[in-house]
């Protein structure tokens, strides 16, 4: 079947030719014509299958009849992250381009001046994180009353984030007599519940087995001795350099924020062209970075799962788990960053003694038996674990004293301040699993309030020792004051 046959009106058709597609894939095939005869439509696919076309072609053909009034979107996206919410508006951009449909995206982040303005304008199309979508609800600034269509993409992972309950409460702000289009990559209970809850007798379309990995994609592992991390970063910068020619450009994911910037700033520091992302770094780096590393900038992707899901980013040569993911779904998610579209890819994931459990339930969850081993010879026997860098690799103060390697004036200073910063100040934060961090703020301030209180420690200068009882106490020297020497002569 051809685009052509699914009944789009000229424009829209014209505008996902115009892209460059002329066949849909299984998931669109079968979930655009439900859409497009007005039913509530469940689609089930695992990532990289086409899930964004799946629901925004069939939007913009509904939209391309109408008009928008202000404060009242016609349709509404919803999306889990700042990132895949982008990517949705570039989607209505590229296949909508022959229309004059308005467009507003609400993320954090961006400025709540700017939006409210878009708002006011009015909007065909509303994409927007639950979070900012409720901000400006309870500000008065958003009417959902006049909802048309409804789309709730990657609902998996707003279980994952916990936004369920914000997602429940928006359904109820919409009108019942919405076209509601709900997709997921897998359908945990409390997913099936709320589809139950909130769907008309959807169309179920599921193109291919839950968690089921893509079989263009090569998956290996390398079991670790133990569990240590400057180990586990030496090993993969071997994987990496293992990799050669055939890395064209690579992600690597890690299960704590904290994790990403260290291995972000370990492979820095041994000349690997690396950057961190996740939910703690400031927008416009967020946004930047993914940026660069779709433009072929940037070679390696350090990450959170915030990147598993949804981004189409169709030529990643290499995903790295750093970690084996706590939830086994999304080891499925990670890895198919990689070998979509029919392309090849490898997957590369780091297990450690410690990780026995997880590494079973994505055995079970996949349905493999097992995963094919990488042999690193006598490597963990002679491998230096330190994060020095290697010789022949320069390193990052080398640009700050000049000479060779010597960072040329303005060379991508304004990316390297919020880097930097985003990378230290989320480094030095502990995640919300670690109760040690409440412990140290606690001692941390414990500690300033005994400085700050009275006692033994009072008036003590950082130059020299505090004073004891039993000091001599030393007197004005020559430097007596006036009025103690006029006192001195009455009394005489």
């Amino acid at each position: 079947m051809k685009f052509d046959e699914l009944g789009l009106e000229p424009k829209t058709l014209k505008g996902v030719l115009d892209a460059g597609y002329e066949t849909p894939t299984p998931i669109q095939e079968q979930a655009i014509p439900e859409a497009l005869a007005g039913r509530d439509v469940l689609g089930i696919a695992q990532t990289g299958t086409g899930k964004t076309a799946a629901f925004t072609i069939p939007m913009i053909h509904r939209l391309s009849k109408g008009r928008a009034k202000a404060r009242m979107p016609r349709s509404l996206v919803l999306a889990p992250t700042r990132e895949l919410a982008a990517q949705v508006a570039e989607s209505f951009e590229k296949y909508g381009k022959y229309h004059k449909l308005s467009m507003a995206l609400l993320i954090g982040g961006v400025s709540f001046k700017d939006q409210e303005m878009a708002l006011t304008r009015g909007v065909d199309v509303l994409i927007a994180t639950p979070g900012r979508l409720l901000d400006h609800f309870e500000r008065g600034k958003l009417l959902l009353t006049g909802i048309e269509v409804m789309v709730i993409d990657e609902a998996d992972r707003m279980l994952d984030m916990g936004f369920i309950p914000d997602i429940e409460k928006i359904l109820g702000l919409t009108p019942f007599t919405r076209q509601t289009l709900f997709f997921s990559a897998t359908m945990p209970d409390e997913i099936t519940r709320i589809t139950q809850q909130f769907l008309s007798a959807p169309a179920r379309v599921e193109v291919s087995r839950p968690a089921q990995t893509a079989e263009t994609i090569r998956q290996l592992i390398v079991k670790m001795p133990k569990g240590d991390d400057a180990l586990k970063r030496a090993t993969l910068r071997r994987v990496i350099d293992d990799a050669g020619e055939e890395l064209k450009n690579g992600i690597v994911f890690c299960n704590r924020k904290r994790n990403v910037d260290i291995v972000a700033k370990s492979l820095q520091k041994h000349g690997y062209d690396a950057r961190p992302i996740h939910g703690d770094l400031a927008q416009a780096f967020r946004m930047e970075t993914l940026q660069a590393f779709r433009d072929g900038e940037l070679k390696l992707l350090i990450a959170s799962d915030v990147a598993a899901r949804g981004l189409d980013i169709p030529e990643v040569s290499h995903v790295f788990n750093f970690d084996v993911p706590v939830n086994s779904d999304d080891y499925v998610h990670r890895i198919g960053r990689t070998g979509r579209a029919g392309r090849k890819g490898t997957a590369v994931m780091l297990v450690t003694p410690n990780d026995d459990k997880q590494f079973k339930a994505v055995l079970e969850t996949t349905g493999m038996k097992e995963i094919e081993e990488v042999d690193l010879g006598d490597f963990f026997e002679t491998v230096d674990v330190s994060d020095k860098p290697r010789r022949g690799r320069s390193k990052p103060d080398e640009r700050r004293r000049g000479g060779r390697g010597k960072k040329r004036a303005g060379e991508d200073e304004a990316a390297a301040k919020p880097q930097k910063a985003g990378a230290e100040a989320a480094s030095e934060a502990k995640s919300e699993d670690e109760p040690q961090a409440e412990e140290s703020r606690d001692e941390a301030k414990a500690q300033g309030s005994r400085r700050s209180r009275g006692g033994k420690g009072r008036g003590r200068r950082d130059d020299g020792p505090a004073m004891n009882h039993g000091d001599a106490v030393v007197g004005f020297g020559d430097h007596v004051p006036a009025f103690i020497l006029q006192n001195e002569v009455r009394a005489a």
